[in-house]
């Protein structure tokens, strides 16, 4: 049976219209343009990341990153409404198109790329240790080499010794119910060491300047990014350079300021010349 050239045509064409995702309603950022103003799900509980300042105003570092794609959309980093929303709503809320992104120093894990769509990194967390400033253990090297005699406090969790003796394999480890305790422990004597996540850390450090100080050894790496829904290539792009000219381009001054805020410390600007990023 002989197919005309005509219907051979709307044939393929058929097959190319199913075989392609369908933008009916265009890009989501067409519809943030339009719209206005970005919508950003994120929490407000978890200093340094997103929590309430003492007017009642969003603040931390999750929140500056919203600044920054604001600012990327429509040239004015305060064209933004944040979403307060716990962490098990997180993905919920990018997948049912209540927020247009997610940024809430949510761990990028396989299970969830297969759920939504992760942006580039904007944040390497990972445990470190926390010392006393003038105290008996200089550092990290030191903490090791004195094995058994030291004791390092954590928060309580199934896992939290195991997590301890990967950095320290000899060391006594304390478990408390909450970081403040862990914090205490060190101050009073009872910890030579507080191990808890070292954006935590770096926080406490920039609150109380000149008591502590880091034992310069981080491990357990975990990749903070931003979430959006899976599909939309075009949205997911341009968030990704937002966040890219952030940390290496043009808004690196905004990153390195609101870095410096909440982690106490100054970035080395991006060196000048062949890209960094294929070294």
């Amino acid at each position: 049976m002989t197919i005309s050239f005509r219907a051979g045509l709307i044939a393929l064409a058929a097959v190319a219209a199913l075989s392609t995702p369908a933008l009916a309603d265009g890009s989501k950022l067409d519809e943030v343009l339009t719209r206005g103003h970005l919508i950003m799900g994120t929490g407000s509980t978890n200093a340094p990341w997103h929590f309430k300042s003492a007017d009642d105003k969003l603040q931390g570092f999750d929140i500056d990153m919203g600044h920054i794609i604001a600012k990327a959309l429509f040239g004015d980093p305060d064209k933004i409404e944040y979403v307060n929303q716990s962490s098990d709503a997180r993905i919920p809320n990018i997948t049912t198109n209540k927020v247009d992104i997610t940024c809430q120093f949510m761990t990028v894990t396989g299970e969830r790329a297969q759920q939504i769509a992760f942006t580039i990194p904007y944040y390497r967390e990972g445990v470190g240790l926390m010392l006393k400033a003038g105290g008996q253990y200089a550092d990290y090297a030191a903490l090791k080499a004195a094995g058994s005699s030291v004791t390092v406090s954590v928060l309580q969790n199934v896992y939290a010794e195991a997590m301890v003796h990967a950095a320290l394999p000899d060391a006594k480890v304390d478990q408390y119910d909450s970081v403040d305790l862990i914090y205490q422990a060190l101050e009073s004597g009872r910890a030579d060491a507080a191990a808890t996540d070292q954006s935590s850390l770096a926080w406490y450090m920039t609150q109380n300047p000149g008591k502590y100080k880091d034992a310069g050894y981080g491990w357990n790496p975990q990749t903070y990014a931003c979430g959006v829904k899976r599909g939309d290539q075009d949205w997911l792009n341009f968030v990704n350079t937002a966040l890219h000219e952030a940390m290496t381009g043009v808004e690196f001054d905004a990153y390195a300021k609101s870095y410096k805020t909440w982690f106490g410390k100054d970035l080395t600007p991006p060196q000048i010349g062949f890209p960094v990023e294929f070294k």
